[in-house]
């Protein structure tokens, strides 16, 4: 055991602030890419793998949906992080200098009636933790980052102002992965049960498929279409509900979707993380 839980972008990104709220015992383990915190935890370098799945303001995460169920990893966990965004900028500098602020291209419209009041003008960057991390390289007076206040904390940056969102209810989801999965457990509040399947190419098959979860009182809480193989026609479904795969109702209802599929592969059964309650 490696005791290191892996994720993508650099050290200050929301995601690592997911790691460390969800795994504070775990050293986090930067990756440039998606693609390399899976392969971290199937090779061994980490245990665990941290990776967003959808955002409250900006929907599902690209390319996620297709990598999952490529990845040979279980879902074990679930974590949800509020998106704070802090103006930050270099020690010794007020807000009254910034005149440009660099970020992620999904922080800027989120911040935008902020920076329209101040007068800043934002500019898209690769990743928001990496704009903080070449401030302080750079040493650029009258530029600010929009980033995580971990970001300023890491680079030694001081925030000159804090929560700037637009909306306040802008939150990213996260799911926990392992090499290994845990049916095992059962959560506090409830269980939840994610996977991908595609339909048989017959009439109503979705529809008949998904009948079985209103027959069987199965709350589903999430189902999205994505295409595979750049086909038209083969689309696969990715869903989340619910409940446990060894409950009576869940195993009747996925009996029954199985039957109208020629592809169904469960993701993770993990419990339902206490932000989806509150």
């Amino acid at each position: 055991m490696t005791n290191r839980i892996a994720f993508q972008g650099e050290p200050g990104a929301y995601s690592h602030e997911a790691c460390q709220q969800a795994r504070p015992d775990m050293e986090a383990l930067p990756c440039h890419t998606f693609d390399e915190v899976i392969d971290a935890v199937k090779t061994g370098k980490a245990d665990l793998a941290m990776l967003p799945i959808e955002n409250s303001t900006y929907g599902r995460v690209a390319d996620i949906h297709r990598l999952l169920p490529e990845s040979g990893l279980h879902i074990v966990d679930e974590a949800f992080v509020r998106v704070r965004i802090a103006l930050m900028g270099l020690p010794g500098v007020t807000l009254d200098e910034i005149d440009t602020v660099r970020a992620h291209l999904v922080l800027l419209p989120q911040s935008a009636g902020f920076l329209e009041e101040n007068n800043i003008k934002g500019i898209a960057a690769a990743d928001s933790a990496g704009a903080a991390r070449e401030l302080a390289e750079h040493q650029t007076r009258n530029e600010g980052v929009l980033a995580s206040d971990l970001a300023a904390e890491i680079y030694g940056l001081n925030v000159l102002a804090s929560d700037i969102e637009d909306h306040g209810h802008n939150t990213t989801r996260f799911v926990i992965m392992s090499r290994e999965p845990d049916h095992t457990r059962r959560g506090e509040i409830e269980m939840m049960t994610t996977f991908v399947f595609e339909v048989r190419n017959i009439p109503a098959a979705l529809y008949k498929g998904m009948g079985g979860f209103a027959t069987n009182g199965v709350n589903m809480t999430k189902l999205e279409s994505y295409m595979v193989d750049g086909s038209f026609t083969a689309t696969r479904f990715y869903a989340d509900i619910e409940g446990h795969p060894d409950d009576a109702p869940v195993r009747r209802a996925l009996e029954e979707l199985d039957y109208f599929t020629n592809y169904l592969n469960i993701l993770g059964v993990y419990p339902a993380a206490k932000p989806r309650h509150t």
